[in-house]
């Protein structure tokens, strides 16, 4: 491990990579306090330009726009009530509520203190714990990468915002839309309707720029935006002692929560922070607190948001399965420079994992320069009208899918997607399933035909591997808990019926 942080250190410390780093944390910390932008349309956005960049240069680059994006979110969430990022809403129940009383500025230190020592363990975890995830992996076949790929489909579809039956449904589009052009082993066109250009698939960053890019520019310019309200004034950033004691559980607690929901497929740090916030009320002293300027309520989600957004990086890595859509785009950007995320990621391209392990402690001691002194600069930086944001976001989407082939085609299927997308969302159907089931279908697809061809078509190959039938059992439970109150409730009105 350490041979490898050494590694990593001198990777990420080169002159090149540091600029993308700070280019990253930069940037998100910026999108981040900008409502409808967010870390997905802009990694979406970005995508395609990484093309000249080297792998590592632009997986840091990019994780840095994700991680940043957390801590963004809640400088406007405390100091104007509006959060950047979805992450952020809790923070603005007692953030803003700090802010209005006078202690703003406590608040913001609370918030960088928290997500920096989040940041911190949580990339710690990944040097820890995900080699030994990567290892352990060595020993999955394809039935047992089968089944794990089918429960964080189904764990994805479950767990987001919305109607389960919505959520598998966006997951088998997904699949379908990844299955789209000629069948590696048999040659057949498949859902092609004879255009030609469809013969190698839809490319993945058409559609991810398109779902994500185009669908909230649609979205955003179609909804009336409330006016940023008045500045609060931002005090001394000085938390006082009594402040600082009773933010050091929270943190870790919610460091914990974090880390936890990191790992797990379709959880993610909107969620952690919300848990984190639950749990911090329940392990109050007086619970009345929260909701009129309670520093836990800053200190524990602003924590857990960062801890899952750092160790959401160890499953996609190690496994090649990501847990939101994020880390789909993520996963996406890696397979764009030929590499394929896995096991084996570690032992074949060192220099690329423990170089973005570093370069998350050089990202998260950046995000605190940036966000305590330049606090100021960011709320002027918020005036910046919607009218001159997404004109520019449209161009730059446009430009980067027309140099993925030179091809105008792309661009209009990318315009279709985005018109997709808008209708999906407005449907209330989460895009998230849609994202992770084009980019797992095809190798859901792959792992089932090499088990079958092993056991040479028996199904039960599937069921013999205790991992394999563990993860198929995990996502029949799952759904099965989340479809049981569905069932009651409809059970009254079918006796009814009867």
């Amino acid at each position: 491990m350490l041979d490898g942080l050494l590694l990593g250190f001198q990777v990420a410390l080169s002159l090149d990579n540091l600029l993308y780093c700070l280019i990253g944390v930069t940037l998100g910390t910026f999108i981040g306090m900008l409502p409808g932008v967010g870390p997905l349309v802009t990694i979406a956005v970005l995508l395609p330009m990484t093309y000249g960049l080297t792998p590592v240069a632009s997986m840091i680059m990019l994780a840095g726009i994700y991680y940043g994006a957390s801590y963004g979110g809640s400088s406007t969430a405390i100091l104007v009530n509006l959060p950047g990022e979805s992450s952020s809403v809790v923070t603005c129940i007692d953030g803003y509520q700090m802010a209005r009383r006078g202690r703003a500025g406590a608040a913001l230190a609370i918030a960088a203190i928290g997500s920096f020592i989040a940041g911190c363990i949580g990339t710690f975890s990944i040097a820890l714990f995900a080699p030994m995830l990567g290892t352990a992996a060595l020993a999955f076949g394809p039935a047992e990468y089968a089944s794990l790929i089918t429960m964080a489909l189904v764990a994805t579809s479950v767990l987001v915002q919305g109607a389960v039956v919505k959520g598998l449904l966006m997951a088998l589009l997904g699949i379908l839309i990844g299955l789209v052009g000629m069948d590696v082993n048999s040659g057949a066109m498949r859902f092609t309707f004879g255009q030609q250009s469809l013969m190698e698939g839809i490319d993945f960053v058409v559609v991810a720029v398109g779902m994500f890019a185009f669908s909230e520019i649609i979205r955003e310019l179609s909804l009336s935006h409330r006016a940023v309200e008045g500045s609060v004034k931002v005090d001394s950033l000085m938390p006082t002692r009594t402040e600082l004691q009773q933010s050091v559980k929270p943190i870790l607690r919610g460091t914990a929560i974090g880390m936890f929901c990191g790992v797990l497929p379709g959880i993610g740090a909107t969620v952690s922070s919300f848990a984190s916030y639950v749990l911090e009320k329940r392990c109050a002293k007086d619970p009345s607190r929260f909701g009129h300027g309670a520093i836990e309520g800053v200190a524990g989600p602003e924590s857990a948001n960062n801890a899952s957004a750092q160790t959401s990086f160890i499953p996609t890595l190690t496994l090649g399965v990501p847990g939101s859509a994020t880390m789909a785009l993520m996963l996406g950007a890696l397979m764009i420079h030929g590499i394929t995320p896995g096991p084996n990621v570690i032992s074949e391209r060192p220099e690329l994992f423990w170089g973005l392990v570093a370069s998350m402690w050089i990202g998260n001691v950046l995000l605190v320069i940036l966000n305590l002194p330049l606090i100021r600069l960011w709320i002027t930086l918020l005036k910046v009208p919607y009218s001159w944001l997404f004109p520019m976001i449209l161009i730059l989407s446009c430009f980067g899918i027309y140099t993925l082939s030179n091809d105008p085609m792309d661009v209009l299927i990318g315009a279709g997607f985005g018109v997709f997308g808008y209708i999906v969302l407005q449907l209330e159907f989460s895009l998230a399933p849609f994202i992770l089931g084009l980019v797992l279908g095809p190798m859901l697809e792959e792992n089932i035909r090499r088990a079958l061809l092993i056991s040479h078509g028996d199904p039960m190959i599937f069921l013999e591997s205790p991992i394999s039938a563990g993860f198929l059992g995990a996502a029949v439970l799952l759904m099965a808990l989340l479809l049981m109150p569905a069932i009651r409730r409809a059970k009254p009105h079918l006796e009814q019926e009867a």
